[in-house]
């Protein structure tokens, strides 16, 4: 008795079905995939820069000192661009430059070419009892400018950071002062 194997696999049509169904879920699948991502991305930078605020803050009340956040393009002197790198020093001077003696706390990069942070204030300090210098908003935008995608942190002069939400469910957040952020 002869065996005879069988063949195995799939033929040209099956093919081109497949690839025809991948192809159509694709296309109603794609951009709102896209959404998810650059909502994703914008929601881990806000977290990371109120990480660093926080972190700041804590360590102000932590060393009775004054504690600078801001961004910096040399990690020494602020600069007033919010998507450079962000340094976090004691500010032994008030000078608002990192000066030899002042420890280089904690640091992040800049912010990512997909989005823009502005700020009220060019930087944030925080005195030994918590208290920020100036109430601030920082307000982060995906680079199309959506507001769907916007998001901000306010910081109270109680050095409170609060995060936007979206209290209505309209799909825009709302910053401290229930204004709908733009960008």
């Amino acid at each position: 008795m002869h065996n005879v194997k069988q063949q195995k696999g799939v033929t040209l049509i099956e093919l081109m079905i497949t690839v025809s169904i991948v192809a159509i879920i694709l296309a109603f699948v794609g951009p709102s995939i896209q959404s998810i991502l650059i909502k994703n991305r914008i929601v881990a930078e806000i977290n990371e820069i109120s990480s660093v605020i926080q972190y700041a803050r804590h360590h102000a009340i932590d060393e009775q000192a004054q504690v600078v956040v801001c961004p910096s393009t040399d990690y020494s002197e602020c600069s007033e661009d919010w998507n450079d790198p962000k340094i976090v020093f004691i500010d032994d001077n008030d000078d608002e430059i990192r000066d030899v003696g002042e420890e280089l706390l904690v640091s992040v990069g800049a912010t990512s070419k997909s989005s823009l942070m502005t700020n009220t204030t060019d930087t944030i300090k925080f005195t030994g009892t918590g208290e920020a210098n100036l109430a601030t908003e920082i307000l982060l935008c995906h680079k199309d400018g959506e507001a769907k995608y916007a998001r901000s942190l306010s910081v109270t002069l109680q050095g409170r950071v609060k995060m936007s939400t979206d209290s209505d469910k309209n799909g825009i957040n709302e910053n401290a002062a229930g204004n709908e952020l733009s960008c």
